[in-house]
């Protein structure tokens, strides 16, 4: 059902106007938005390769920056040696007073507040000292804990000290300071170096916040994550703080430890660049959501599809109202064709317009008056054709004509002329049949010429020595045979001769000439006909009068030379002005009639009368 569907959905049947507007917005649209589409990919691919190339060593400058500082912050427990009186507190194992083991605890405590935790070091939050039993402490920061000397004191003795300095998270103390910064404890055994004997433990909390203070010199996205885990995973230090403490569990999975990568872990595709620090292998990690790196590509991406939207819609108005305006006039001539083809005429298409539907308008305009006039034309010719035959028949049915004929048969019945009777009789006959039988406009020259000699060789046989006829034809029997003329247009030339030259002469000679000649007027090899007589000829202004009469073409009713003017119209309405009757007469001496038609074969009369 789809596919016939489909097949008939055809698109050359659609009217104009939707060929246009489809045309329109394939070759407009779509290739605007293709062009934003890669345009948009493009960007946002090279924005990812740039971060991805540049965040990495951004972060191996960051992650040295922070190893750099800790490594500062490992050597502050250094400090305790230079003082004697320090190292002696801490050299002294028991107190036999109380008061002792204050006045230790006064002075140890100011010794760590001068040298740790008033102003020297910001990101000191605490020092914290065990040593044979004793707690001692400064800090800016308390615990949450009460009993965190125990704790603190508990966790020392648990430890395993390697001599160097260790980073203790806060979770492995179980204690929680009562700020809410992210820190850590810095671990250190103090060991005298007179005695090599093991002084006391160093536990200095710091406070991570600086590394806030780095990364933020170089990403200032605040979607950006970024966080510092250790070699297990576990996070020290997260741009997200409740996310410290936790464990990474995806960094094992990590497809490389220095670059980047996309991952959609979180089911949100991301670019995550890592750099791990060789000193102790702390991973400091950058994490972005790909849509905040194409953020600006996006804006532009949408603001230029909706200026295309836009653009598209005002064209597209634009291009209906153009559309409209071009298949209007091309609807009201499809109409107008309609009414021409049930054969309304009267059409007339007014597109004022100088583009291709105004000529298309105008050769519509001329072709329907083209063919008005060739309707017309033909409606005269076919009048004219017929008045000729009419005027034919008339005249070879004239009573006159008709009685004449019958009394020369009668007389020559009577003269015992059989022969004579016959041949008048056959010859009639066959004038009538001529006329009544063949119902084409033309007929072939030799047709023509027997039907003129049937009529003069009836009335040679009334008139006998009055009338002498001749015909000549210079044609090639093919020629004589294959060429055609309009019907009926010699008897008219010839009757009207014998009707004025035996007037006034009482013997008439009629010549007759077939033959080809070449027209100056054609520029071609013409038919010509001429019929010379020897009558009374025309008089001058007589002969002015017929030949302006010839020039009009038109049909003016019955006159003397009603046959004159009937053939030459005929002549030049069906092959043009070039051909046609010319009149040549002297007075006295008779009058030559020339006619003119071009070559015409059978063909080319079959396609004129269609």
């Amino acid at each position: 059902m789809i596919f016939k569907r489909l097949r008939g959905f055809r698109f050359k049947d659609f009217p104009i106007g939707y060929k246009l507007i489809v045309t329109y917005i394939l070759l407009t649209a779509f290739p605007m938005i293709l062009l934003v589409y890669f345009s948009y990919i493009q960007y946002a691919r090279s924005v990812e390769e740039q971060i991805g190339e540049y965040m990495p060593r951004f972060l191996y400058q960051a992650n040295a920056d922070v190893e750099k500082h800790i490594d500062e912050l490992t050597k502050l427990p250094e400090n305790l040696f230079n003082s004697e009186s320090i190292l002696g507190i801490l050299r002294r194992q028991s107190y036999d007073r109380r008061a002792d083991l204050n006045k230790d605890q006064y002075n140890m405590n100011s010794y760590l507040a001068r040298t740790y935790t008033n102003g020297r070091n910001a990101d000191v939050l605490g020092v914290y000292v065990v040593s044979n039993n004793r707690v001692f402490d400064s800090s800016n920061v308390g615990f949450k804990e009460t009993g965190w000397g125990n704790t603190i004191m508990e966790f020392v003795r648990g430890f395993e000290p390697s001599g160097k300095a260790e980073i203790v998270l806060p979770d492995e103390i179980d204690l929680k300071l009562e700020t809410a910064s992210p820190y850590l404890f810095i671990l250190k055994q103090i060991n005298d170096d007179d005695n090599r004997r093991n002084l006391g433990t160093m536990l200095i909390a710091v406070d991570l916040t600086f590394i806030d203070n780095i990364v933020r010199n170089f990403e200032k996205n605040e979607r950006a994550d970024l966080w510092v885990m250790n070699a297990s995973g576990k996070i020290i230090y997260h741009t997200n703080r409740r996310f410290i403490g936790t464990v990474d569990a995806e960094k094992d999975r990590y497809p490389v430890l220095n670059g980047s990568f996309r991952t959609d872990v979180t089911g949100e595709q991301r670019l995550v660049s890592v750099n791990q620090s060789t000193g102790r292998g702390w991973t400091l990690v950058h994490g972005i959501p790909l849509r905040e790196l194409t953020e600006k590509a996006d804006t532009v991406r949408n603001v230029t599809l909706f200026v295309i939207i836009a653009i598209l819609l005002l064209t597209s108005v634009i291009g209906i109202m153009i559309s409209y305006n071009m298949t209007r006039p091309l609807k009201k001539l499809t109409g107008l064709m309609k009414s021409v083809e049930r054969g309304d005429f009267q059409v007339d298409l007014k597109v004022q317009s100088g583009d291709e539907v105004g000529t298309l308008a105008r050769s519509f305009n001329s072709m329907i008056s083209t063919i008005r006039e060739l309707i017309q034309k033909n409606y005269q010719i076919e009048i004219r054709q017929k008045e000729a035959e009419l005027y034919a028949l008339q005249s070879q049915i004239n009573p006159h004509f008709m009685y004449n004929t019958l009394e020369t048969i009668g007389m020559a019945v009577e003269e015992g002329e059989s022969d004579q009777v016959v041949d008048m009789v056959t010859l009639l006959g066959r004038m009538l049949r001529f006329s009544v039988s063949n119902q084409s406009k033309s007929v072939s020259i030799a047709e023509e010429v027997q039907h003129v000699k049937d009529y003069l060789t009836i009335q040679k046989f009334r008139f006998e020595d009055r009338v002498h006829f001749e015909i000549a034809q210079a044609l090639e029997d093919t020629d004589f045979q294959g060429l055609y003329s309009p019907k009926f247009i010699l008897q008219p030339i010839v009757e009207n001769s014998i009707k004025h030259g035996l007037e006034s002469r009482k013997a008439l000679d009629i010549h007759i000439s077939v033959g080809l000649e070449f027209g100056a007027r054609s520029g071609k090899r013409d038919v010509v006909i001429r019929i010379w007589d020897n009558g009374p000829g025309i008089a001058a202004e007589r002969l002015n009068e017929l030949e302006k009469s010839l020039k009009k073409i038109s049909f003016e009713g019955r006159s003397s030379h009603f046959g004159l003017i009937n053939v030459n119209a005929r002549i030049v309405m069906m092959h043009g002005p070039d051909y046609g009757l010319q009149l040549h007469s002297i007075v006295g001496k008779g009058t030559e009639v020339i006619i003119r038609i071009p070559m015409i074969h059978e063909e080319m009369t079959a396609n004129a009368e269609d």
